[in-house]
């Protein structure tokens, strides 16, 4: 019996959230191990819908980089980073297009939809989702040298009319980070800075991004739990926040200026992390506030 109160007095720590969130958006950044692991993988799909079934609109934005890599590998290219976003030839973008809008995007679906959820792939060419423009050339500072990342593209617009289209039709927006350029042109669009614009032409209620690490670390090492946007910005001026972490950082600041109450980055390697961090008091990994902490 003692077994059965402690299950419901978790059923019940979750209440307050749920009517708090009811309603409410929350675009997931979904990527990493969460991505790599098949249990990882069922335990985000199921996550995902329960979200939905409590009233909760979740729009995932999917990444794919080490699926992209691993092929451009078996192709013969080795993949080049620079401030955390690939440099995108022709042929890359090829391979990029074909993995996100492909197989991963439909991978997803599938999972949703298999543990009983309503799901739609959607490029972000797909109704011009995603318009984007040549992302500028970026420092190198391995280099020291300016480099041109190719078809690399940033979002100038967000087309939410489809997504709120989906979800007021009960379905869970999968989007492939593609973008389209004025000229019909396609961009590889980094999954975070996708996500982050996305949340804040939707206003959304929560940014979530999963990565590999428990968090933003401080310059020790040390889970940071909470920080300010003036904070976030001074450990990215600083250089404690370096590599694939920038564009994450960045997302959630560019979420925040839109309008998003709260950015998050939490450990995707944590089995049901989203519910961890959406229902209980404590949260996890590290989240972005707005003005001053309280």
């Amino acid at each position: 019996m003692r077994k059965l109160v402690e299950k419901a007095q978790i059923l019940l720590e979750a209440l307050p959230y749920i009517q708090r969130f009811r309603h409410k958006t929350m675009v997931i950044k979904y990527g990493g191990a969460a991505m790599l692991q098949e249990e990882l993988k069922r335990s985000f799909a199921r996550d995902v819908i329960l979200l939905h079934l409590v009233g909760i609109r979740p729009v995932i934005v999917h990444g794919g980089g080490p699926q992209i890599g691993q092929l451009l590998k078996r192709l013969g290219k080795e993949s080049r980073f620079v401030q955390g976003l690939r440099v995108t030839d022709a042929e890359a973008l090829a391979v990029v297009e074909m993995v996100l809008g492909g197989s991963i995007n439909k991978e997803i679906v599938g999972l949703i939809q298999h543990y009983g959820g309503k799901a739609v792939g959607i490029s972000g060419r797909d109704g011009q989702l995603l318009r984007a423009s040549k992302m500028p050339d970026l420092f190198d500072p391995q280099t020291c040298q300016a480099v041109d990342l190719g078809f690399v593209g940033e979002v100038r617009e967000v087309n939410t009319e489809i997504l709120k289209t989906l979800e007021h039709n009960g379905f869970i927006p999968v989007i492939a980070p593609i973008g389209e350029g004025a000229e019909g042109e396609c961009y590889n669009i980094n999954a975070d800075d996708a996500a982050g614009e996305v949340a804040a032409a939707l206003r959304a209620e929560k940014l979530i991004l999963l990565t590999d690490v428990p968090g933003i670390l401080d310059g020790h090492g040390a889970l940071v739990s909470t920080l300010t946007v003036e904070e976030a910005e001074k450990l990215v001026m600083n250089e404690v926040v370096t590599s694939g972490m920038i564009p994450k950082v960045r997302a959630c600041l560019r979420a925040l200026e839109g309008g998003v109450s709260k950015a998050h980055i939490l450990d995707g390697r944590v089995d049901h992390v989203l519910l961890l961090e959406v229902f209980t008091e404590e949260g996890v990994g590290t989240q972005i506030l707005q003005g001053v902490r309280v």
